[in-house]
């Protein structure tokens, strides 16, 4: 008998799992796949001895995230790269405003807004540790809030009733700078119109002038394992191969699992799921368990846009025109909001976009051991549809060609140094982890009816579910997408408290 089971072993159920097992309790995670880390993982998709990560990439909560920082990762062999640069916006016109952590540096690049710049970037210094730990705190904890002090909860609060163009037209002058929150705020589904969207662009910008878009030595799947190290450590279970397939409930406890294979095993403290709140609400839960309106309101989760992602295997650095991108961690195509309105529009509209958005990372520039000496990798999504007319096989070949010309319009000579490439639609994604739902990296959508008290459903934003003993620790819960463990973890300490 366990005291606590963890159903999938992506960040947050890895993050939880650890939390647990360093508590005191014997942990056993189940993981449905062959491997684990869900998306947090690398392959060689292209060529033998190119590195590519099959979903997050850049991690700007890797020094900031407390779920993350109690576990002190960098004892057990995990290490960081930081670039020269952390996000350029280059376009055709060769304007091409770029973030970087010495302000001096992004000031430049900024040009005529430089001094907005600098404002910023030093409004992220007087913040601090306190911006990421009231974003990724419990909402029901006010401590980390009241911290981060009431003129910056109504600063960002502003940012957060507001559009992501109409903030930045309000920000900046140029275009070339304007051009940079709504880009950020495009890495989940949030188009440059759409209410609220300014908060996550601002906050990933923030969050690139302070840590940066830093790179794990070896891949993501370096975090994945020094997460299973601290698991080790304190002497949790890892076993793949297990899909569950339901939770078992007795007076109206959860009190174990069954998985596939017919195996059960007992949870004698908790059961937490690293799965999106559909799966857990709809289909791991007896139906008897949760009430009707909140298995309707679970219908009406909505998930993100499809992810449509691209490996390359490079003979050489990309040859961006920008002198910027070509020293930059994470390069965002996208030439105006005027252009960013229009492939939001597209992949709303169920079109393929005709200028895809890119969020392009440049790994191996950062990190040697990502590819052989003197060769790169190139790693990058667009937002599409998660599903096309005729199926995503009519149409991968011809948007993966559509992406390179993008690519070669702002690094003429790219398409001469492609040794390999790989491609992955949102259908193969989903495949390859079906927390993927129709390609979403994110745990559902970020619109503002599905954050905050309403993620995933209104009470249960607090991990906890209609069931006791059972807890929701995937991005489908507070705060959601990006890798910080944040939601294994407050579920962790949620589990903690309810069976000390």
């Amino acid at each position: 008998m366990e005291d606590a089971i963890v159903i999938g072993s992506g960040p947050n159920g890895l993050t939880a799992a650890a939390t647990l097992a360093r508590a005191g309790w014997r942990v056993r995670v189940l993981e449905a796949q062959p491997r684990p880390g869900g998306a947090l993982y690398s392959v060689a998709s292209t060529l033998p001895g190119y590195v590519h990560d099959v979903g997050a990439a850049f991690f700007p909560f890797a020094h900031f995230s407390p779920a993350l920082r109690q576990l002190r990762l960098e004892e057990v062999g995990l290490a960081w790269r930081g670039g020269v640069y952390e996000s350029a916006h280059p376009a055709p016109d060769g304007t091409c405003a770029t973030i970087a952590r010495d302000p001096d540096r992004a000031a430049r690049a900024f040009g005529a807004d430089g001094d907005a710049w600098r404002r910023l970037a030093q409004w992220q210094a007087d913040m601090g540790q306190r911006l990421p730990d009231a974003l990724l705190a419990p909402l029901t904890d006010p401590r980390a809030a009241i911290r981060l002090g009431l003129a910056n909860l109504v600063r960002l609060g502003i940012a957060g009733v507001s559009t992501a163009a109409g903030y930045s037209r309000w920000l900046f002058r140029t275009e070339a700078a304007r051009r940079v929150i709504p880009g950020l705020a495009l890495h989940v589904d949030l188009g440059p119109d759409d209410f609220g969207g300014a908060a996550l662009g601002l906050v990933l910008t923030l969050l690139a002038a302070g840590g940066g878009f830093q790179v794990p030595v070896g891949g993501a799947r370096a975090i994945t394992d020094a997460l299973l190290k601290r698991l080790d450590d304190s002497h949790g279970i890892l076993q793949l191969g297990a899909q569950v397939e339901s939770i078992i409930v007795r007076n109206r406890r959860g009190v174990a699992v069954r998985t596939t294979a017919g195996e059960e095993i007992t949870a004698r403290k908790a059961i937490l799921a690293d799965v999106g709140a559909p799966a857990l609400y709809l289909r791991l839960l007896p139906d008897a368990c949760v009430a009707g309106w909140v298995r309707q309101s679970i219908r009406n989760f909505r998930y993100g846009w499809g992810t449509f992602k691209v490996d390359w295997a490079l003979a050489g650095p990309v040859p961006w025109l920008s002198e910027e991108a070509r020293q930059s961690a994470v390069i965002h195509a996208g030439d105006s909001i005027d252009d960013l309105v229009r492939f939001t529009n597209e992949a709303r509209a169920g079109a393929l976009p005709t200028n895809p958005y890119l969020v392009i990372g440049q790994q191996s520039l950062l990190d040697s051991t990502r590819a052989p000496a003197g060769c790169h990798t190139l790693w990058a999504y667009s937002r599409v549809p998660s599903q096309m007319m005729g199926g995503w096989e009519k149409h991968r070949e011809v948007f993966a060609d559509r992406i390179d010309a993008r690519i070669e319009g702002l690094a003429p000579g790219f398409r001469a140094l492609i040794r390999g490439r790989a491609v992955f639609a949102p259908d193969d994604l989903e495949r390859m982890n079906e927390n993927l739902v129709g390609g979403d990296l994110g745990g559902g959508s970020a619109q503002f009816t599905h954050q905050l008290f309403w993620r995933p459903v209104f009470p249960y934003f607090r991990y906890r579910t209609p069931v006791k003993g059972v807890y929701l620790c995937s991005a489908s819960a507070h705060p959601g997408a990006g890798v910080h463990g944040a939601c294994g973890y407050n579920a962790a300490l949620a589990a903690l408290a309810d069976c000390p």
